[in-house]
Order: C-alpha cells, then sequence, then structure tokens
C-alpha cells in the first residue's frame, strides 16, 4: 500500500522513521491555515490535519495519505508560526515562566475508508526567560517556522521544566497514535 506524507517537515520524516516508517511520497498540502474567527486550538489543529490529508487524497485517492498540524497555545491563544526575531521574542515572552499546550492533530485517508483522526495534547512549563537566554535562543535560528517560535528537540530543550505528555506530539507527530492510525488503515506495520 502506497503512503504519502502530506507535509514537508523533515522532523516529521524524521519521527516515522523511529517507527519503521517511510513515505513512498512526499506532498505538502498547499491549504489556507488560517484561523477561523473563535476556533479554539484543539479544534484549529485537528481541523488543518483533516484539511490536508483531504486535499492530497483528492489528487492521490489509491493512496494512504498522512497529514499532521500542530499547534502552541497558551489559553485560547493560539502561536503563530515564527518567521521572523520580532514574533519568536513576542512568543518567547508569553511563554517565559507558563504553562501551556502543544496540539497536534494526526489524520489518515485512506481508499475504501472513513478518515481516521486524532487529536494529542502535551502540557509544557517553561522557566521564566532572562532577556539573555532570549537572545541565545534566537542567535540560532532554529526556531524558524515552528509553532510558538520553539523547539523542544534543540536548544528549546534547555527551557523547558516540566513535559506531561508525548514528547514526539511536541516534535510534530504523536508516534504511538499515528501508528495506531496506520495499523487501523491496514498499513504493514511491525
Amino acid at each position: 500500500m502506497r503512503l504519502i506524507l502530506a507535509s514537508a517537515s523533515p522532523r516529521r520524516l524524521d519521527l516515522l522513521a523511529r517507527i519503521g516508517v517511510v513515505p513512498d511520497a512526499i506532498i505538502p498540502a498547499e491549504i489556507d491555515e488560517s484561523v477561523v474567527k473563535a476556533e479554539l486550538p484543539r479544534d484549529h489543529a485537528l481541523r488543518l490535519a483533516v484539511e490536508k490529508a483531504q486535499a492530497v487524497a483528492a489528487r492521490e485517492p489509491d493512496a494512504l495519505v498522512l497529514a499532521a498540524d500542530t499547534v502552541v497555545a497558551v489559553g485560547r491563544r493560539i502561536l503563530p508560526k515564527v518567521e521572523d526575531e520580532a514574533t519568536l521574542r513576542a512568543c518567547m515572552k508569553l511563554l517565559s515562566g507558563r504553562r501551556h499546550r502543544v496540539m497536534t492533530g494526526v489524520a489518515l485517508a485512506a481508499p475504501g475508508q472513513p478518515l481516521r483522526s486524532r487529536l494529542v495534547e502535551t502540557m509544557i512549563a517553561m522557566k521564566a526567560l532572562s532577556a539573555e537566554e532570549i537572545d541565545f535562543y534566537a542567535s540560532h535560528g532554529e526556531w524558524r517556522g515552528k509553532a510558538g517560535g520553539y523547539a523542544l528537540q534543540g536548544y528549546g530543550e534547555v527551557y523547558v521544566r516540566h513535559i506531561a505528555g508525548s514528547y514526539s506530539n511536541v516534535v510534530g507527530l504523536p508516534l504511538a497514535e499515528t501508528r495506531n492510525l496506520l495499523k487501523a488503515a491496514g498499513y504493514p506495520i511491525a
């Protein structure tokens, strides 16, 4: 069975390799990822994952299509995917000394089967950050394109005091749930 990853994220590709999965193709879904007015973070992450899977499955109807979307939220506020240093600094100041949630919606479209989806949530407590720590983090650039502006698998890890939930979820793809979705769809996985 042909598997397509509907994501250009190198982190998701690396995570899939950890469970022995190598997609046959990578076809990023090109959808509007804007937040719908009054949309809650959980709903946003799951909606985008489903829409990404559906968009690629419409072009590749005979393949399994795996899609995901990760959201960082403080309360009901969804933090952006950070592309510039000013946005990074604003996100880091907001996260400093606070708890926040990282949610990933995962969706799998399979030929002749109903679309399957899951939402995984992880709680993170970040230490209070000094201006020097934010400067240090900003200097590394790993934050570009990351929801909320930090990478738990990189320099951002030193600022995390506590994590409750799935580590792989925070990196971008909850592995246990993804494995279960693939198995349920008949994908050969150990």
